[in-house]
């Protein structure tokens, strides 16, 4: 099922085979992705094709700086004809949320969405009411544009599993996409190769996936590493050791292994950690050379 997942990504996002394997690694970690890169490069794209290919309900909403919160979690709306007001829930309640360009609304409808990631409910009118059991959040911002933005505060940006960055294709792979794009497009042929209770069964194995007390701490050593650097501004936070497990679980299942190496653990480490660490200085990519750096003075258990 996995390999039927990744092949249908692949065929849709062309040349982007790493990206496609760290997003369904995420989705079998039940966890969030954030996609940041410039535009047309097929962000949005990519998380449509996730949706149709697990078969899941979706629903996109376009951030825009006059974007309210109710826009997004729903609310009472007032019924004149039964002269009192009932709950109108908003598109988050899907399967796959689409969360695009999420870094032009105001911090105040940002937040609205932080409920729902992390709890997997939404209060409304004082009363929580549940999310799908598969609930998952693929918010895209173009990092490169600062006029009528709003940088998503570190407390979300915790949120989110992982960050992924597609980049642009290379010459061959442009050429495919020139060619395939020419009397259609790839996503409007998709068909769902598998189906959100499937999904959620896989998880239930993922979790199994058994974790070596020396991983365990080699983990916690590579988060407490970000903790005592000078260089480092904020550092990663528990949240972040558990993802990096959640994370590494899931590429050993994605390998068809039992069990987690450190090789798992490394293979993730970036995804996870590079939007959790701020460097002091704000130098672009910075970030990445510490934990380069951390990965480097820190063990590997043998």
């Amino acid at each position: 099922m996995i390999k039927r997942l990744i092949d249908a990504l692949d065929s849709v996002l062309l040349g982007k085979h790493d990206s496609v394997e760290m997003l369904v690694m995420a989705l079998l970690a039940d966890g969030h992705v954030l996609i940041e890169d410039v535009p047309g490069t097929g962000k949005t794209t990519l998380a449509k094709a996730l949706a149709a290919a697990v078969g899941a309900d979706f629903a996109r909403i376009q951030f825009t700086p006059d974007l309210l919160p109710a826009d997004v979690t729903g609310g009472a709306v007032y019924k004149a004809n039964k002269g009192d007001f009932e709950i109108r829930k908003g598109p988050v309640f899907t399967q796959v949320l689409l969360a695009d360009e999420i870094n032009r609304a105001s911090p105040r409808t940002q937040s609205a969405l932080l409920e729902a990631m992390e709890e997997r409910q939404v209060s409304l009118e004082g009363t929580p009411h549940k999310l799908p059991e598969l609930f998952m959040v693929l918010a895209t911002e173009n990092p490169v544009e600062f006029h009528g933005v709003f940088p998503l505060p570190e407390a979300q940006m915790d949120r989110f599993m992982i960050r992924l960055s597609l980049g642009y294709p290379s010459d061959e792979t442009e050429l495919q996409i020139l060619r395939s794009h020419r009397e259609s497009k790839p996503l409007d042929s998709l068909t769902a190769v598998t189906t959100p209770d499937e999904i959620l069964k896989t998880r239930k194995e993922v979790v199994r996936i058994h974790v070596d007390e020396a991983l365990e701490q080699y983990v916690v050593s590579l988060v407490q590493a970000t903790r005592v650097n000078p260089a480092v501004r904020l550092a990663a936070s528990p949240r972040a050791g558990i993802n990096l497990v959640k994370m590494a679980q899931a590429s050993a299942y994605v390998a068809g292994r039992d069990f987690v190496n450190p090789d798992d653990i490394q293979k993730v480490f970036y995804p996870v950690m590079e939007h959790r660490v701020f460097a002091k200085e704000s130098t672009p990519g910075i970030s990445r050379v510490l934990l380069e750096q951390i990965v480097k003075q820190v063990k590997i258990p043998k």
